[in-house]
């Protein structure tokens, strides 16, 4: 985890007394997701160098199988693969577009 990721000693969902509580646990869970997001975004950016053409920066054999991927990793989870898909496709698409643009700003 990154070094910005809120640390924090969850409280399970049952030992929450009170809405104040739940509220502070889905906040600290929600910075962390978005310091990861963060992070996972570096790793995109430090994946343009490495690519080729704007073929290789868009990979849509490899985006298909991220998200095939993805929704097995919700199924374990029991979340709805429906919207983890969205989720993914949401995010990796606007990671693209950032990729590119660093693709072309380097090519």
């Amino acid at each position: 985890m990154s070094d910005k990721t809120i640390k924090h000693n969850i409280k399970q969902p049952e030992a929450c007394q009170n809405m104040t509580d739940i509220r502070w646990e889905i906040d600290t869970i929600d910075q962390q997701i978005i310091s990861l997001i963060g992070e996972r975004y570096q790793y995109v950016q430090a994946a343009s160098k490495f690519k080729t053409s704007e073929t290789s920066v868009k990979a849509p054999e490899r985006f298909a199988a991220m998200l095939l991927e993805k929704r097995k990793w919700a199924e374990m989870q029991s979340l709805d693969p429906d919207v983890i898909e969205k989720i993914y496709t949401d995010l990796v698409q606007y990671f693209i577009a950032e990729e590119l643009k660093h693709w072309k700003a380097r090519a």
